[in-house]
């Protein structure tokens, strides 16, 4: 007589080895899931990226490299045209360091002040606050610009014309300070407090260990935090386009009016040129340059980041 023991055994098993392979299978599908995304987010740097390169080397083709990197003039859509890009250049180089200017110091005040000053109550009040001036749409601040800010700086500045880099810049400036302050506030808290507390048992005061231990210890985060500035500001389109003026101009002075590479693509977009004359190529080559220009800043970011983790 056979007891039920051993013809059991083989269901137990069957079981587990069924459990075992429905959370195989899951967790395949979630890394499947998870390799898909990222999958998507580098074929499309790499769609855009063959797409400017391929548009622009139909460009180059009929227009020098030499010629696109040092004429002093930009006037592809005249019957005299010329395609010297430092001339965008230089509009966006000039508007995106005033914006820095503006926004670099303010947030990184700001971060400083909700991270170690501010009482848990001012910080739910205040960090919301702030954050809401990032979903404000970029024309409003490019006519909050025009109408606002340029009034005020043509009475404190007489001669400045109506439409400047300054202008812009200062507003663009206070668009990027929520980039800058939340994501260097972010790495501020996320240093442990036992640097705070060893730095309050040596005798620092609250701001000394704010600016000589705290900041130190989150400077990577924070440069991550300057590098999105950066590229933010040059990525700005709206408020120059409607604060800076659309006249190409070689200058680097902030209170005269030029145009920017993004403000141009604009242009040019809503423009009725053929696909494939010079002057729509114009917009890939503008592009290629302003994506170079970010990957330089990038790269630049990723550096300091690597030095000061090394230093500290």
């Amino acid at each position: 007589m056979t007891g039920p023991g051993p013809s059991a055994m083989p269901t137990v098993v069957s079981a587990r080895l069924a459990k075992k392979f429905s959370r195989n299978l899951r967790e395949r599908a979630i890394e499947a899931i998870l390799f898909f995304a990222a999958f998507v987010s580098v074929l499309t740097t790499v769609g855009i990226v063959y797409v400017l390169v391929s548009e622009s080397v139909h460009f180059f083709q009929r227009v020098s490299l030499w010629d696109f990197l040092t004429d002093t003039q930009w006037t592809p859509l005249f019957d005299d045209a010329h395609f010297g890009i430092m001339v965008l250049l230089s509009g966006t180089i000039t508007s995106s360091l005033v914006a820095l200017v503006v926004a670099i110091p303010m947030g990184t005040v700001i971060a400083v002040y909700l991270s170690e000053f501010a009482t848990p109550r001012a910080r739910e009040i205040s960090k919301p606050i702030l954050e809401l001036l990032s979903g404000v749409p970029t024309i409003v601040y490019g006519y909050f610009a025009l109408l606002f800010v340029t009034p005020i700086l043509q009475a404190l500045i007489p001669g400045l014309p109506g439409f400047s880099l300054l202008a812009a810049g200062l507003v663009m400036g206070i668009m990027i300070v929520p980039y800058v302050a939340s994501i260097s506030e972010d790495a501020m808290r996320a240093v442990p407090m036992a640097l705070r507390e060893g730095s309050f048992a040596m005798g620092a005061t609250r701001l000394q260990t704010a600016l000589r231990v705290v900041f130190p210890a989150a400077i990577s985060g924070i440069a991550a935090a300057y590098i999105l500035g950066i590229s933010r500001a040059v990525g700005e389109t709206m408020i120059l386009a409607v604060a800076a003026g659309m006249q190409p101009n070689l200058t680097f002075n902030p209170m005269e009016s030029a145009a920017t590479i993004t403000a141009y693509i604009v242009q040019v977009a809503l423009g009725d040129l053929p696909h494939g004359s010079i002057g729509y190529q114009t917009i890939f080559a503008a592009g290629l340059t302003l994506m170079l220009l970010t990957l330089a800043f990038n790269l630049v970011g990723f550096y300091m980041r690597k030095r000061f983790r090394e230093a500290y």
